[in-house]
């Protein structure tokens, strides 16, 4: 059959027609986006997908933010782990960041969806909100005070059925794990101190602050072998959870740090602290009561933190089991204990060192220090309640090189270095009187001869009281 060219529309007809079917569907797009909220758009959008999608035997776990009363953990991880996945075609965020944050938090503000695979398996978390039609009234964990909560937050996990056990098993603990270290590699370590008791009645309320010191394993002038030690002893500890729990011991390690004063103690407590990520409970025992109040302040205190109890020696008078108080010795001022008539004693201190409530917690560090280690109980001393201790000596040569780095920046051996350590080996100098000298002026040469000034004329001084020492007794 022949066709007849003639009867066959013109190139221009066709073009403009395709031109107008064209500027119609524009014209109708450009009503729909201004007239149509964006959301409905989306879900009629996955009304059709899901319509022409084929069907898949999906399985979904529904994780909420709260669990009864209390908080739900994976909740917590998985905002943590999703907020770290977030991707620039969300278009709304919650931003927040409280006065003593150095970062800002950023969170979910409304239903939005994030894909992530893990061994080969596709996953799909929705982060649903919802209004609540009725207002509930929650009791925070952390500091009992009455939430109320007028929303309801979760999320819905979606994945393939057949790949049900190796989410439950595999990668919801691989999820908990990766926010556990986001969380480490973003925590600014805290400083506790109680609240002042007349403000919170009979309420334990501890304060804090960011830790601003800025003390490390790499700038503390103590020797390198006792160094290493401690931080192979941290690590050792804090990867041994279930060890711990096979052993049927509490999850806890303690530490006594005794020397001259000025040595370093204060300075190795923060860089442990440092090196841990651990927030720092300060104690002073000076506040303590009651071996209830004791107890109380246990409970307070959160897991992976440091407790420490400094200058245990001249603190506080501590009764003994029996009621009668140890001798103190003299301390400044020919007194060093505080008499007081209390409840508390040396038998609650134990019990919250090394007894029952010493287990409620975890990954807990306990800290003593103390100038004089003969002073003290020697109940206090015995392994599982100060499983280390840490003698923090007078300057050595090592120490002092390390020092000269820190504070002046020198890394070759100066002229004066010879005669410095000569005087650091034969006599007793601390850390921090070292360490005061140098912060006197930049110049290196100044510095280093006036601390070799201060080192002589130290020696000088110590020779002439030993040789009036040496007159008296003739």
């Amino acid at each position: 059959m022949a066709v007849s060219f003639s009867s066959m529309p013109a190139p221009s007809s066709v073009f403009a027609a395709y031109a107008s079917i064209s500027a119609f569907i524009m014209l109708i797009q450009t009503m729909l986006n201004q007239l149509v909220p964006r959301q409905l758009r989306n879900y009629v959008l996955n009304i059709i997908h899901n319509f022409f999608k084929p069907k898949q035997n999906c399985s979904t776990i529904i994780i909420e933010e709260r669990d009864g009363l209390g908080f739900n953990e994976i909740y917590n991880a998985a905002e943590i782990y999703l907020c770290a996945k977030i991707r620039p075609n969300i278009d709304r965020l919650k931003i927040s960041k409280h006065f003593k944050d150095t970062a800002v938090t950023v969170k979910f503000a409304q239903s939005e969806k994030i894909f992530d695979s893990y061994e080969g398996i596709e996953l799909q978390w929705k982060f649903m909100f919802e209004e609540r039609k009725k207002t509930s009234k929650i009791i925070d964990e952390d500091s009992d005070d009455i939430i109320l909560q007028s929303e309801k937050r979760y999320f819905e996990l979606c994945f393939d059925k057949k790949d049900k056990d190796r989410i439950l098993d595999s990668y919801i603990p691989f999820v908990l794990e990766s926010s556990k270290n986001i969380k480490d590699e973003k925590k600014i370590v805290r400083l506790h101190t109680l609240a002042c008791s007349a403000n919170y009645g009979s309420s334990v309320v501890w304060d804090s602050i960011n830790l601003e010191h800025p003390s490390t394993f790499d700038t503390l002038a103590m020797d390198l072998g006792q160094k290493k030690g401690i931080i192979d002893d941290l690590d050792r500890f804090v990867r041994r959870k279930e060890f711990y729990r096979k052993v049927g011991r509490a999850w806890k390690r303690g530490y006594l740090l005794y020397g001259p004063p000025g040595t370093g103690k204060s300075s190795l407590i923060a860089a442990m602290a440092n090196y841990l990520k651990f927030d720092i409970y300060d104690l002073e025992l000076t506040n303590v009561k009651r071996d209830s109040d004791l107890r109380k302040m246990l409970l307070r205190t959160a897991n992976r933190s440091i407790l420490v109890i400094e200058d245990i020696d001249c603190t506080v008078e501590i009764p003994e089991r029996t009621g009668a108080a140890t001798s103190g010795g003299d301390g400044v001022g020919g007194q060093c204990y505080r008499s007081r008539d209390q409840q508390f004693s040396l038998s609650g201190l134990l019990n919250f060192i090394d007894g029952l409530w010493s287990s409620c917690g975890d990954e807990r560090i306990i800290i003593f220090t103390t100038n004089n280690r003969d002073k003290l109980d020697p109940a206090l001393l015995r392994p599982g309640r100060m499983d280390m201790h840490i003698h923090m000596s007078y300057l050595k040569p090592v120490g002092f090189k390390l020092l000269a780095s820190t504070y002046l920046g020198i890394h070759d051996p100066h002229p004066n270095f010879s005669k410095i350590e000569d005087l650091i080996e034969s006599m007793k100098v601390t850390p921090a009187e070292v360490a005061e000298e140098l912060m006197k002026t930049d110049d290196v040469d100044i510095a280093l001869d006036g601390l070799l000034n201060f080192l002589e004329s130290k020696k000088n001084v110590k020779r002439d009281a030993w040789r009036d020492n040496e007159i008296l007794e003739c």
